[in-house]
């Protein structure tokens, strides 16, 4: 189940997050994006958003909750990612540029970024988050890129981090698997783990 109304998910955080100590504090109007699935796979709805930053660089944060209790319906933080994502919603929106949310039929999470709105280089990639040993992990991640102007070849990539196996361009690709922590996910000059692998540094 996916939320596209910021209005509908902040109903669902306003009504959740009472009693809950460790709510995440930000403006409602910079929630654009939210998912709910059973991320830790306890049997219990949880649910993952995406909000607007305030920094100067204008990214988006992302904020994952456990919900504590069937029936009482409280939700905990469980992942603080300010700032992680590239890409803007909520009051910075721009076209082409948003991140998105979605679970996937085996109950992990899909995190996209994309820029198709501006410069000569488009792009989308997406990780997914896994639940693993009592901690959020990238599991997977695929890349898509172009040149507008078509002086570079384009880059496709799917990879399994966790096995080491994927596809770099339609080519069978074996790399040393890992398990990188989600708050982990980063890398100089913007450049992620997975990225890396996908330009040829495996």
């Amino acid at each position: 189940m996916r939320y596209t109304a910021p209005a509908a998910a902040a109903f669902l955080l306003a009504s959740s997050f009472a009693g809950a100590a460790s709510a995440q504090t930000f403006a409602v109007d910079e929630l654009f994006d939210a998912a709910i699935g059973d991320f830790n796979r306890d049997g219990r709805p949880d649910l993952a958003v995406l909000v607007q930053s305030d920094s100067d660089d204008a990214d988006t944060s992302l904020f994952i909750y456990f919900r504590e209790d069937a029936e009482d319906g409280v939700l905990s933080l469980a992942f603080s990612g300010p700032d992680m994502l590239w890409g803007t919603g909520g009051s910075r929106r721009f076209h082409g540029q948003e991140p998105s949310l979605k679970v996937l039929a085996n109950g992990s999470l899909a995190v996209t970024e994309q820029n198709w709105g501006v410069g000569r280089q488009r792009w989308s990639s997406t990780i997914t988050v896994a639940w693993r040993d009592a901690r959020f992990v990238v599991a997977g991640y695929t890349y898509s890129s172009f040149d507008t102007l078509q002086e570079e070849e384009p880059l496709n990539c799917d990879l399994n981090l966790l096995t080491g196996r994927g596809t770099i361009n339609d080519r069978d690709v074996g790399f040393t698997g890992r398990t990188i922590a989600l708050a982990d996910w980063s890398g100089e000059y913007g450049e992620n783990p997975g990225l890396i692998i996908c330009r040829g540094d495996r």
